[in-house]
């Protein structure tokens, strides 16, 4: 039995099933089988496995692997924003003023003359 660990995908438990697809097609495979397995014995989520035996499928009848590293981040992963807010001193907006009523300071609300 393949430990969580050893897995192809780094991280393949908190990975969206929707981000799979596009991650399988990275693997051989061997990748491939190991994944599949893990998943049967876990999860075993019917579209998941469904999607990695037509892939597997696939790469027996000679479609190569895709290219690119299983392990790079991506924007569909868990966490991806958890780097916090990208906002700054450069993007938030102006400084609002306070609403005029009340505020005697307020050059825009008008004064009386008496």
């Amino acid at each position: 039995m393949t430990e969580h660990d050893q897995l192809p995908l780094p991280d393949y438990d908190h990975l969206p099933v929707d981000g799979l697809t596009s991650r399988i097609r990275t693997l051989d495979l061997q990748g491939l089988e190991t994944l599949l397995e893990y998943e049967r014995a876990h999860a075993n989520r019917v579209q998941v496995v469904t999607i990695m035996e037509n892939r597997a499928q696939s790469l027996r009848e000679g479609a190569q692997p895709s290219g690119g590293d299983p392990a790079a981040p991506a924007a569909d992963d868990p966490g991806h924003a958890a780097g916090g807010s990208k906002a700054s001193e450069a993007t938030t907006g102006p400084a609002m003023n306070p609403p005029s009523q009340g505020d005697p300071t307020n050059p825009a609300q008008p004064r009386s003359t008496g």
